[in-house]
């Protein structure tokens, strides 16, 4: 489970060293949300939970009249996104919590990558988000459908010797909280947002690529994602073991120069 303390410390630290497979890991679904960022008229954007900024920077740079600011509670993240953001005039970040902070002045897009999951009180973090937004805002958001729809999380947990038990309580903040549409539905419609619409997209996370994409994704793999802390806590001669069956499991998914896994998500609208 991450939770805000993790994103404040060690996860965000390891987060921000890990920023660039991180965003790879989303290049298939990555244009597809920006597709959907891109489908209304706005000329200023909030990026929740912007991270490492690859949306936050990729709206300055297609924008460059329009006021981009990304939002995130991690210093560490902030500092990549504010060096990777440092060219674009009309780009700020902004450290701060979505569900109880504000910018200062109200976006009439809100946007976000995976960055909503884990709200501990989602209904009280939309409805905040709703009540510091414009009469015409719009939220677009990505997030996984749910854990039994995402091969990836599956395929990489069978190698642990051990794998943890799926959570006895579903809805609890983590990546796969909003895999439920009609639960989804019900935070942001309780919220006050209107005209809620639901695109489920296919896709693959892409975890390894290079010379040995194999080695790759398992290097990444004990760094990020819902293997790392497991492996972390084994013995040496376990923790050999299982890098050994999770690099076997990821050859499985070795299709040329890349180690790509298939995933589920949602792009999720609604109006203000």
């Amino acid at each position: 489970m991450t939770d805000h303390r993790d994103w404040t410390g060690r996860v965000g630290t390891i987060w921000a060293h890990e920023w660039r497979r991180t965003d790879r890991s989303f290049r298939e679904l990555t244009p597809r949300l920006l597709q959907a960022i891109e489908a209304d008229d706005y000329d200023s954007a909030l990026d929740i939970g912007c991270g490492a900024g690859e949306i936050s920077c990729a709206l300055a740079e297609a924008h460059p009249d329009r006021r981009i600011t990304g939002l995130d509670i991690s210093s560490e993240l902030l500092e990549v996104a504010r060096e990777r953001g440092r060219t674009f005039g009309n780009l700020a970040f902004v450290q701060g919590d979505a569900a109880t902070g504000t910018t200062g002045h109200p976006s009439q897009r809100l946007v976000s990558r995976h960055g909503v999951m884990f709200f501990a009180e989602p209904e009280v973090a939309f409805a905040h988000l709703r009540n510091h937004s414009g009469p015409e805002t719009r939220l677009t958001f990505s997030c996984f459908r749910a854990r039994s729809e995402n091969e990836w999380d599956a395929a990489t947990l069978s190698a642990l010797p051990d794998p943890p038990a799926p959570p006895v309580n579903l809805e609890e903040p983590g990546p796969f909280a909003f895999g439920n549409r009609d639960r989804v539905a019900a935070i942001l419609g309780d919220a006050g947002w209107k005209e809620i619409t639901f695109d489920s997209i296919d896709y693959r996370m892409v975890f390894g690529a290079g010379e040995d994409p194999v080695a790759d994704a398992c290097d990444y793999l004990t760094r990020v994602g819902p293997t790392a802390m497991p492996i972390a806590a084994l013995g040496d001669a376990a923790r050999h073991a299982t890098i050994e069956r999770l690099a076997e499991v990821l050859e499985r998914y070795r299709v040329g120069a890349a180690v790509a896994i298939p995933a589920a998500a949602w792009i999720v609208s609604a109006r203000a």
